[in-house]
């Protein structure tokens, strides 16, 4: 019996009441009466008692009891039974719908999982028993809301129906309906979404083109992600490779392979292109990488610029190198005239990697002379090839007058020098002017002109001489002048005509005579010359950065630096007292200024001034040092710029005035007198940052320097004399405020003195200036022991100052120096710190010279190499030779800034003064001890704030 005829025959039945009579009789129409017990069971279901009959095969199926199973059988000869089969189905529906009894709670009928494909639509299956509910819907489980856009069609026999389903629609669902007013839910169904494919798979390559070497192993990896496991792909390539695969879900819809191509050793046939592809319904995708295998490895050089460079004089210049380069470069240099150059302030290279196996290499040259032009080159090589490339450097400079002689015959000569070559010029004028060619009567002269050689190529200065014959004018002026193309201003010579020059013949013991007069001469001259050069030049110490390229800095010309005339004070109003320091080019004199900052008042002040006979570069750097003060701008523990006279006379820089001297000769002064802690009892706790209650109001850093604004400094403190058997130490004693210099030096005012130095060099590298020589001899001490940075080189005659050492052709303080500035001459803000340390040794020892017992020669520079440092000095707490030590750290990188040893000494200050002195090294002074009844001053100048901490302890 088929199974649609078996439907047909179950749908016969028309009515349950016939249904309920054919199953009592047991009997069918036309056939025998075979009814046997039996009864439908399903999970969920009622119990079903039921009698079929089958008219179109004549076959009856029994009546069973009450509670037996119902086993539904298809007796058609050759067909066995029906269970499980849609007919089955079928049948159990039916039954269910029209059986004598059903469960109430049971409202849905549906399957766990349904399937569906994106963009298509997709039937809930989960048909009603009871026609009569209401609000038939779908819900997410666990009370989450229905994606955005689902439109759903409920069918009460079919299901509910999803249309043009997304991927986002996949989850859990429930159908939903209302049965006499209540809510009945089915259990959970799971909508699987399969997708469609809507466009190419995504792929990538680990690497792009590659460029390789033979026996070098080339490996890449091709991603290629689609929505699900359908993907396909494969590498495309001719030759032997090794591929590998591997594959993962990464999501719902995501899916992912990874395919690795190897060849462990390439050779120049593996050179081609190998193609990854992938493919889904939707088409194919690729993606290509090309291998190129050479033999040997090459170095190829270009440049977008000439290789033959003018420059002016004093002008900057880059010269960049373009290379590609495989195996990686070893070695990139630069050289000038066939000598490697190392980064410096006049000049530094820079490097970088373009791209793959492409790089850039750029050297930088500051501020070119006329005396470095020439050939640069740069040089590149690696395992296999190397290659140079050659700049031909022409600095352009002014011309000038070199020599000018008179010859015999009335011949006058003149050597001019320039790039390029200077053209020579004569002139003759009948008076004595400054310049021939500025008179209105210039008379041409027939000259001569020969170029000297050379060697090649020409670079630096050309020397072109010009000769002229001059005996046939007289009384009147004969010039020279030299011009080029770079120079409109012309250098010139002039020659005085006093009388007709005639020719004669020299007698031959008179030449002789004046030949060995002049060979005397010039050996005099050359002399001379040699001791001039060897005499040290004054030049501004503090040097301001301007840019900082690793451990090369490069400065800002003090010379360009801006002036501005607020500065000006009239030269009438200063009165000069006595000199305060001298040196070889100049002097320190005390003055008084009159209206300098209130016009009916009188400030004392130090102006520094220079010889009458000083330079032209002398008087520069003067002018270089006023504009490096205006630009510091004013701090109170640096030497503040207060006014300047630069017209109508030589230059005068006005600045305070230290009336207690240089802080070296003040520790030394005071030795005597130093008071040592060696009893607790004893010893007074002070306050060391009182400054702002006590002294001035300043502010944390600086502030710029305005002429017409003074800085008014109070000072005003007592201290009780130590307590001793047979004084008055229980009574209340006060003792008449003395002047500083008067009052007793102790471990308070050489933290103070470190606290204030330290601020001071805090603030110049805050305005990216170093120093250079910082050490005692260049602190000022002024009223309430303010300390003050100065730069005493102008004052100072280096020559007769056994702290700076001949090294090389210049006098230098080495005791004070880093390692790095003697042997590299690298000065940074780093050797400033070390120089600190040299100064804090140097307080601590009251006055002491560094390195006692040590003369500076090539066991000094061995040691210093070698890693030995000073020992502790004799009045250093621990703590303050700690730092000493961190400031003289080899690495430069590994010391500390002067804003972390700022912080390092407050934190001392801070700290009990009992614990301070518990680390005195030496617990007995070897120095004079001072009476019990000094007293003394104690103030600190510091541009600290007032949340500074406040101590202020007595011991009895």
């Amino acid at each position: 019996m088929q199974p649609l005829e078996f439907v047909a025959g179950i749908l016969s039945v028309g009515a349950s009441g016939l249904l309920e009579r054919e199953r009592d009789r047991g009997v069918a129409a036309g056939g025998e009466r075979q009814c046997e017990s039996g009864s439908l069971r399903r999970a969920g279901f009622a119990r079903v008692s039921l009698c079929v009959s089958l008219r179109a095969q004549g076959t009856l199926l029994p009546k069973g009891q009450p509670g037996e199973p119902l086993r539904l059988e298809d007796r058609t000869p050759g067909n066995g039974t029906m269970e499980g089969s849609p007919a089955f189905w079928a049948v159990a529906l039916l039954a269910l719908l029209l059986g004598e009894s059903t469960d109430p709670a049971l409202l849905f009928f549906h399957e766990p999982v349904t399937y569906a494909m994106e963009d298509s639509d997709a039937l809930i299956q989960c048909p009603v028993t009871d026609p009569d509910i209401s609000s038939f819907t779908l819900k997410r489980c666990h009370g989450k809301p229905l994606p955005e856009n689902m439109e759903l069609v409920p069918d009460l026999q079919k299901g509910i129906t999803i249309k043009n389903v997304q991927r986002s629609f996949f989850g859990c669902y429930q159908c939903v309906a209302y049965q006499n007013g209540e809510e009945k839910v089915s259990e959970f169904i799971t909508l699987v979404v399969r997708a469609v494919h809507k466009s190419l798979p995504a792929i990538s390559l680990s690497k792009t083109n590659q460029l390789l070497k033979e026996g070098e192993e080339f490996e890449v990896t091709c991603t290629i992600k689609d929505v699900d496991s359908t993907l396909q792909a494969n590498w495309i390539f001719q030759g032997s490779a090794t591929v590998t695969g591997r594959s993962r879900n990464t999501g719902t819809y995501g899916y992912e392979k990874k395919l690795k191509l190897n060849i462990s050793s390439v050779g120049v046939n593996d050179s081609g292109t190998f193609v990854c592809q992938g493919r889904n319904t939707f088409g194919t995708i690729n993606s290509t990488i090309t291998l190129k295998v050479l033999g040997k490895g090459y170095v190829n050089l270009s440049t977008s610029a000439n290789t033959t460079v003018n420059v002016n004089d004093g002008e900057n210049l880059d010269l960049i190198v373009s290379y590609e380069a495989y195996p990686k470069p070893e070695e990139e240099v630069w050289m000038y005239m066939n000598e490697t150059l190392q980064n410096s302030s006049d000049h530094y290279v820079r490097v970088t990697n373009i791209d793959k196996n492409r790089y850039s290499s750029e050297l930088h040259l500051t501020r070119l002379k006329g005396t470095e032009g020439g050939v640069y080159t740069f040089f590149v090589s690696n395992s296999d090839a190397n290659s140079s490339i050659a700049f031909n450097v022409y600095v352009n400079t002014k011309p000038e007058i070199v020599a000018s002689d008179r010859l015999s015959n009335g011949m006058l000569h003149c050597v001019a020098a320039g790039y390029p070559a200077p053209k020579i010029d004569w002139y003759f004028c009948t008076a004595a002017e400054q310049r021939c060619s500025d008179s209105p009567n210039i008379s041409p002269v027939d000259v001569k002109t020969n170029y000297k050689d050379s060697p090649f190529p020409p670079f630096g200065k050309i020397v072109v001489e010009s000769t002229v014959d001059a005996s046939m004018f007289k009384n009147g002026t004969v010039a020279c002048e030299a011009s080029n193309d770079i120079a409109r201003s012309a250098a010139f010579f002039n020659f005085a005509i006093k009388e007709q020059i005639s020719t004669h013949t020299l007698f031959t013991p008179l030449l002789i005579g004046f030949g060995v007069a002049a060979g005397l001469m010039c050996i005099t001259v050359i002399i001379l010359v040699y001791k001039y050069l060897q005499k040290p030049k004054y030049e501004v110490q503090w040097k301001v950065v301007d840019e900082i390229n690793g451990n090369n800095y490069v400065y800002i010309d003090p010379t360009q630096l801006p002036y501005d005339d607020k500065w000006e004070f009239p030269r009438n109003r200063l009165s000069f007292g006595k000199t305060l320091g001298a040196g070889a080019f100049g002097k320190v004199v005390e003055a008084t200024a009159y209206g300098l900052f209130k016009p009916d008042g009188a400030m004392r002040v130090a102006v520094k001034m220079l010889k009458p006979s000083a330079h032209f570069t002398e008087k520069e750097a003067l002018m270089s040092e006023l504009k490096v003060l205006s630009y510091l701008g004013n701090h109170i523990n640096i030497v503040n710029l207060l006014g300047a006279c630069t017209v109508g006379g030589p230059t005068l820089v006005i600045t305070e005035y230290c009336c207690y001297g240089d802080l070296l000769n003040f520790l030394r002064r005071k030795r005597d007198s130093f008071i040592c802690p060696k009893h607790e009892e004893t010893a007074v706790y002070k306050n060391l940052l009182y400054q702002k209650e006590h002294m001035y109001d300043a502010t944390d850093e600086y502030m710029d320097m305005k002429p017409g604004v003074s800085q008014v400094i109070h000072t005003k403190a007592t201290k009780r004399s130590p307590g001793r058997p047979g004084s008055f130490a229980n009574q209340d004693v006060t003792i008449a405020i003395l002047e500083d210099d008067e009052l007793a030096l102790d471990i308070e005012d050489l933290l103070s003195f470190s606290y204030q130095v330290a601020k001071g060099m805090s603030f110049l590298s805050s305005k990216n200036c170093i120093h250079r020589d910082l050490a005692a001899r260049n602190i000022l001490l002024t009223h309430g022991r303010i300390t003050k940075i100065c730069d005493f080189g102008l004052a100072r005659d280096i020559r007769n100052d056994s702290n700076y050492v001949v090294k090389g052709n210049a006098r230098l303080p080495v005791k004070w120096m880093a390692p790095e500035s003697i042997f590299e001459c690298v000065y940074t803000f780093e050797s400033d710190v070390w120089s600190y340390g040299i100064l804090l040794w140097e307080l601590f020892s009251l006055g002491s010279s560094p390195y006692p017992g040590m003369p500076v020669d090539s066991k000094f520079y061995k040691r210093i190499k070698e890693g030995y440092r000073m020992f502790t000095p004799e009045f250093a707490p621990a703590e303050m030779y700690e730092i000493m030590k961190s400031c003289w750290d080899a690495d430069p990188v590994k010391r500390p800034t002067f804003k972390q040893i700022v912080q390092l000494i407050e934190q001392q200050i801070s700290d009990t003064t009992n614990h301070i002195y518990s680390n005195v090294t030496s617990g007995v002074c070897t120095q004079g001890n001072a009476p019990d009844h000094s007293v003394r001053i104690n103030s600190v100048g510091s541009s600290a704030s007032s949340t500074q901490p406040l101590l202020t302890h007595e011991v009895a």
